[in-house]
């Protein structure tokens, strides 16, 4: 059996305090934690942080550098990231066996000789599948029975440059196909003109039409050109209501990268000084290797701990991800790599 509590040590051999526990989630939703309520606008908790980038890229290279995993212990976190991945098509030429052929992938990510190789306990499935409102449907019914959750992207995706009228109804078509979780983009102009009232406004507008759904802000942070533009329009997503702030929609020139995610990490921290409120956090676009899903697991626990390590509080949005975790599982039991395919995700 594989010790579900694996330690890290740094890249000179010694241990580091680096520990997970692949646990039996106790609500993919988070729904035994409070969630975040928002708050008033308030521009003093951003306006005058300022962000030093040679120090943030020193920050998360070094990290990386000096802490690994390997062996079982690797294994036990790569099953944890599997367990935060929403499965993710967003592909303008989806259809509804696609939708469905994804969602039979989320319910068994794993084969049965994975997962009687490596004597898990509990059952392995992804965090969610994410689909375009009109998938949720398929989705839902694919998915029923499952405990996995749909989450649709709305408002907009990618652009979200329609009017807000019409992201707002997208958003209540999403829900009323059966999306428990709505991932929202925000207006990339509310930012350059710092005009941050008008994108709380917004923001709080679709958390209020999203109910009892949980929402996922999208940043779009290669669009927003600096890091402290990051961390304010991070800052005024979560005084909004956001239950997840997440990096990109996977459709700009750069996605989710380890510098910009220190700095939403930061604003986390911060934020949850400020009112006691856990938000969570999700990298999307261009996460398909094993070794950045393990950086990325890495940082969350030397900056959040490992609360936000657990799906309630963190999330990949990524489809490749999970046949290359496949592939190194496989590799930890047989010694040997598969070929890609074998696997069902391209």
């Amino acid at each position: 059996m594989i010790d579900l509590i694996p330690p890290a040590r740094d890249a000179r051999g010694g241990h580091v305090s680096v520990a997970v526990k692949v646990p039996r989630e106790p609500s993919v939703l988070g729904h035994n934690r409070p969630r975040n309520a928002g708050v008033a606008l308030d521009t003093t908790w951003f306006e005058g942080v300022g962000v030093n980038a040679s120090a943030v890229e020193r920050r998360t290279s070094t990290l990386v550098a000096r802490r690994s995993v390997k062996k079982a212990y690797q294994a036990a976190w790569l099953v944890q990231a599997l367990k935060c991945i929403d499965l993710t098509t967003l592909a303008g030429d989806d259809t509804p066996e696609r939708v469905r052929r994804l969602c039979a992938k989320a319910r068994r990510p794993l084969s049965d000789e994975l997962v009687a190789g490596l004597a898990l306990e509990s059952e392995v499935k992804v965090a969610a599948v994410c689909v375009y409102p009109t998938m949720v449907a398929p989705a839902v019914a694919a998915l029923k029975g499952s405990g996995v959750p749909v989450a649709s992207v709305a408002t907009g995706f990618p652009a979200g440059l329609t009017p807000l009228k019409q992201r707002l109804a997208e958003i209540d078509y999403a829900i009323g196909e059966g999306a428990e979780e709505i991932d929202i983009v925000i207006s990339r102009a509310h930012v350059f003109a710092r005009d941050w009232r008008a994108l709380y406004d917004e923001v709080r507008a679709m958390r209020d039409a999203c109910g009892r759904a949980h929402l996922k802000a999208i940043l779009a942070t290669g669009d927003l050109r600096t890091l402290r533009n990051v961390y304010a329009a991070g800052m005024v997503a979560m005084q909004a209501g956001a239950d997840f702030i997440k990096t990109s929609t996977g459709k700009e020139d750069v996605n989710a990268t380890l510098p910009v995610s220190l700095v939403m990490l930061r604003a986390l921290r911060d934020y949850r000084e400020q009112t006691g409120f856990a938000v969570g956090f999700k990298p999307a676009g261009g996460v398909r290797a094993a070794k950045d899903a393990l950086n990325w697991l890495i940082l969350m626990r030397e900056e959040l701990g490992i609360a936000w390590m657990r799906n309630d509080l963190f999330r990949f949005g990524a489809s490749a991800l999970l046949n290359d975790i496949e592939r190194q599982l496989e590799h930890f039991l047989s010694g040997r790599y598969s070929a890609g395919h074998r696997h069902a995700m391209g």
